[in-house]
């Protein structure tokens, strides 16, 4: 049996899989609401509660930067130590990876249903990129050796925010003026959607009708109601928030994979981009994940999946610790007696 986790910071997602050979089969699943609870050991021993099943490997897919085993969650204040973990939770083997790297890791497992396709040129092969917009902004890559792909994390999303017109030259001065500085996160999140809301009332760009105030003052997740009135067109102002986000979201999926070279493809992850998928397919994104100047033929190549399986993390996960065992050479944290 295996553990698998997905923590991000709104949800955490735990799951058991049963490893057959080379093939994941799910047993059993809970999601619990992350900021509710003092750690990911508590979350793990509450879980466990349901099941009496042995676990000999576990692996979590969490939002942050894991150096040596270790990582403090930025959307969330928990310190979580592998070893620590592999002591509270009676785990044999315990493996902490960046959540991104566990979508990454996961994306093979997915079948075609799991996916649609914005650009499918075909015959693309080489390094592939993900990106996913949730509470944060993760960033992924997959680098390619001529057979197989291979995750690896990065911290993209915290990169500097770089507006393309006079729009987002407006957002980016409006923002520095909350923040120190104002990276791809702070416009490419649940919080984000909103700061660009903001934006765009405060500016008097676009004026927000009373009974949206008051609506969204009584939300208990504004983000939602921004993005279902701008999906359904009952609010000028939320249909140009998405709009203006789903461009810069293109933008940057499109600065991505040039950085990486992704000619096998970039796929979009998280949870905001099963709740705007039509907004993501249509003409915005991709126009704005291909313009890109003199590269922009490179980009028009480069095939862009959105994967609509919310369990990829999960999967990814479950997969790198399947992997991880059977990689020679290789160890990670253990129960010490």
């Amino acid at each position: 049996m295996i553990l698998a986790g997905d923590i991000g910071g709104t949800h955490t997602r735990l799951a058991l899989f049963r490893k057959d050979g080379d093939h994941l089969h799910l047993q059993h699943e809970q999601v619990y609401p992350s900021r509710n609870y003092p750690g990911l050991a508590e979350i793990i021993h509450l879980f466990r509660k349901d099941s009496r099943d042995g676990i000999h490997q576990a692996a979590f897919g969490i939002a942050g930067p894991v150096l040596h085993g270790r990582v403090s969650t930025p959307n969330l204040p928990w310190m979580i130590d592998e070893a620590s973990l592999a002591r509270e939770c009676g785990v044999e083997n315990v493996s902490l990876i960046n959540d991104l790297e566990a979508h990454a890791s996961g994306v093979d497992d997915l079948g075609s249903t799991d996916f649609v396709s914005l650009n499918s040129p075909p015959n693309a092969e080489g390094n592939a990129a993900l990106i996913a917009a949730g509470t944060g902004l993760g960033e992924a890559g997959l680098y390619w050796d001529g057979e197989r792909r291979h995750p690896f994390p990065c911290e993209g999303g915290h990169c500097d925010f770089a507006p393309r017109n006079q729009l987002e030259m407006g957002l980016l001065q409006y923002l520095l003026k909350k923040f120190e500085r104002v990276s791809y996160e702070r416009v490419l999140s649940g919080p984000g959607l909103k700061n660009i809301y903001d934006f765009l009332r405060d500016s008097g760009t676009e004026k927000e009708p009373p009974w949206l105030r008051d609506e969204l003052a009584q939300a208990s997740d504004p983000t939602a109601a921004i993005s279902q009135h701008g999906m359904s067109r009952t609010a000028a102002i939320c249909e140009l928030a998405l709009d203006v986000f789903v461009a810069v979201y293109g933008a940057e999926a499109g600065n991505l994979a040039l950085k990486l070279m992704a000619t096998g493809g970039v796929f979009i992850s998280g949870g905001i981009a099963s709740r705007v998928l039509p907004k993501l397919t249509g003409p915005v994104f991709l126009q704005a994940f291909t313009a890109k100047g003199r590269l922009q033929p490179l980009l028009e190549k480069i095939p862009v999946k959105i994967i609509t399986n919310e369990r990829v993390g999960l999967i990814g996960a479950a997969r790198y610790a399947l992997n991880r065992q059977t990689r020679p050479g290789v160890t990670n944290a253990s129960v010490k007696s």
